[in-house]
């Protein structure tokens, strides 16, 4: 096996989805665990491609040294998922698809059918533990707002989308797969996840800024969510496999559940908008709310417009009723199951992660983008970008 010495057998593990936001964080904290000798890194690219801070670091010395292996799997193909899976104790299967497509078949091939070829494949190779990454949205029908759930919560008869409505189907199979053939498995469903790394919350909120998109707060701005610092949304993976490895009563209670993952610290949606553009330079979402019922009836007129001319090209708009719903609604979520049945608390505070956060996109701050444009010939992007877009300039896609 990988990494082995002296007829030794190695401690594999494997991270589906590796490169994505939240998992490659989940890496990482693994290379700085000594539990493992060999951390595989499976993803959709023929080959990994590190940043250069990634080239520098952990990750860029582990795959020097080959304690960290990448290999290029498709979810949907059953034999590439056999050989990524080989020789590990532990699966980490965070991979899905971009939860804004809702392509129903898309989601169904990834979420569903590449999770029964991940559950398929832990069977066949003996993995011992397989950790899934689901979604509070599984609970989520799209319409009501959630406040302070539990998992006893079950699951909606109707979703509105499909990602939601496949990873629940996934997450059912997951808990359905424990105890077969002696495969320990549970599920993880981290809330709104943020932090450094992050390709989409930030950058997307700052071209809002610049084009003038910060004025409006859609409903009354009182509606609270559970925010993830991403770290705490690794740790609580690394909780759960630990219990599951632990045996006895510990492993017992925490094979077949799934776990909501929280950062314990439930904040105004808004004020959390607000604190990432003051912390950059920007100005907060103060000015005008916008009642949910005002825009709902265009939500709707865009959804229909979409439902039409989508398989002509039209791109996702961001203005749908889901989305709506999402800005304006209750979304919390207790994560005490987790504090007691796996020993899951957040490693870092909501106060540490907004500030890491902010420090870690210090190149988007509104000072350095003005000083760019004076640098410039070209006119500031400040004054392209005023009032262009579409929607209400608030990306909700990392909220599922």
């Amino acid at each position: 096996m990988e990494g082995g010495d002296g007829g030794e057998v190695d401690r594999v593990c494997v991270v589906t989805g590796g490169r994505g936001f939240a998992a490659r964080h989940l890496v990482e904290m693994l290379l700085r665990s000594p539990k493992w000798s060999v951390v595989r890194i499976a993803d959709l690219g023929p080959s990994i491609r590190l940043d250069p801070a990634e080239e520098e670091g952990p990750l860029g010395g582990a795959i020097r040294s080959g304690r960290a292996i990448y290999v290029s799997a498709d979810l949907r193909d059953k034999l590439q998922v056999v050989k990524a899976c080989q020789g590990a104790d532990a699966v980490f299967h965070m991979a899905a698809p971009d939860s804004s497509i809702n392509n129903f078949k898309l989601h169904y091939s990834v979420n569903v059918e590449g999770t029964k070829n991940i559950i398929d494949a832990c069977i066949e190779c003996k993995v011992k533990r397989l950790i899934y990454t689901s979604s509070p949205s599984v609970v989520f029908d799209g319409v009501h707002g959630i406040f302070n759930a539990d998992e006893s919560m079950p699951y909606p008869d109707k979703y509105n989308d499909s990602y939601s409505e496949t990873k629940a189907a996934a997450e059912a199979l997951v808990i359905k797969a424990n105890g077969v053939n002696g495969l320990l498995a549970c599920c993880i469903r981290p809330s709104s996840i943020f932090g450094p790394g992050d390709k989409l919350l930030v950058p997307s909120l700052v071209t809002a800024a610049r084009a003038g998109k910060s004025k409006f707060i859609v409903g009354d701005g009182n509606n609270m969510y559970d925010f993830t610092y991403v770290e705490n949304v690794a740790h609580g993976h690394i909780c759960a496999e630990q219990a599951l490895a632990s045996g006895g009563v510990v492993a017992e209670r925490a094979a077949g559940q799934a776990y909501f993952i929280t950062n314990m610290e439930p904040i105004k949606f808004w004020e959390f908008m607000s604190r990432i553009l003051e912390g950059l330079g920007y100005q907060r979402y103060t000015w005008k709310k916008i009642p949910a019922a005002v825009v709902m009836p265009i939500a709707h007129v865009v959804e229909l417009i979409y439902r039409i001319l989508g398989p002509w090209g039209m791109s996702v708009p961001q203005l749908t009723p889901s989305r709506i719903r999402l800005l304006s609604c209750n979304r919390t979520f207790s994560s005490l199951k987790a504090r007691d049945q796996i020993g899951y608390t957040p490693i870092v505070s909501l106060e540490d992660g907004l500030r890491r956060t902010i420090e870690s996109y210090s190149h988007l701050h509104a000072e350095q983008q003005i000083e760019r444009s004076l640098r410039s010939d070209q006119p500031s992007k400040i004054y392209l970008f005023m009032g262009s877009g579409n929607g209400m300039g608030v990306k909700t896609d990392y909220l599922y």
